[in-house]
């Protein structure tokens, strides 16, 4: 068992020449570093040019610049509608309810709010008209002063009463800094509160109720300017 192995042979094109005839056979052997190098280098090269037939041109990075005006032609060719939504899941606005000086308990803001930005959603059950009505006669029995059901369309509303977010405690106004809007999002409508204009830390946001009008008035307790003195 003490005799010596034979010395591994290198072939003219400076590889290995196996003396067994498979790499397998001869088990591990270290390489030295310079094989190494070179055949990183020899690899690297071949994977760096492709064929002559199947070679691109390609350009340099964009500047910033550039990335502005992609960016906004990309937002005003697409739903920009849909990449905000998509934002606003990412990365959600800070808000707070407490008690609001209008009605009740309202919803403000934490940090600053841009103009025309998605504040919230107002989530809650996708329910039709005829359970709206019913639900709203349940609630008057159980003693629930407020019920927080919102229109998307003629056949559908969203119930937040007891299965809703913080946007159910948004107040009304009639002179808001937020409004409604309804979008679609994978075939299905989404109601989305909006910023009209830059909202401050503490700020509370509203947004028009837009009430039918009808023989008996709700009234409006906003405190702005142009109060219409009701909400219907």
């Amino acid at each position: 068992t003490s005799f010596s192995t034979p010395k591994k042979k290198k072939r003219d094109d400076g590889m290995r020449e196996h003396v067994t005839g498979c790499a397998r056979s001869e088990g591990y052997y270290k390489i030295d570093k310079k094989d190494k190098l070179k055949y990183l280098n020899n690899s690297r090269a071949f994977a760096e040019e492709p064929p002559a037939d199947t070679q691109v041109r390609t350009r340099p990075l964009l500047t910033a610049g550039e990335q502005r005006r992609l960016l906004s032609s990309f937002t005003g060719s697409c739903d920009s509608d849909l990449l905000k939504f998509n934002q606003l899941k990412f990365r959600k606005k800070k808000l707070k309810f407490c008690k609001s000086h209008i009605h009740d308990w309202g919803l403000f803001a934490m940090e600053p709010i841009a103009a025309d930005e998605m504040v919230i959603e107002y989530v809650g059950q996708n329910i039709r008209q005829v359970i709206a009505d019913m639900r709203e006669k349940r609630y008057e029995d159980e003693g629930i002063g407020s019920s927080y059901m919102f229109r998307v369309d003629h056949d559908t509303i969203i119930d937040a009463t007891k299965c809703g977010n913080f946007a159910r405690f948004i107040n009304h106004s009639c002179n808001p800094n937020c409004y409604a809007k309804v979008i679609t999002v994978e075939s299905q409508k989404k109601i989305v509160i909006y910023s009209k204009q830059h909202i401050n830390v503490n700020e509370e946001i509203t947004y028009d109720y837009k009430f039918p009008i009808e023989d008996v008035k709700i009234p409006c307790l906003c405190g702005s300017e142009n109060c219409r003195g009701t909400l219907n």
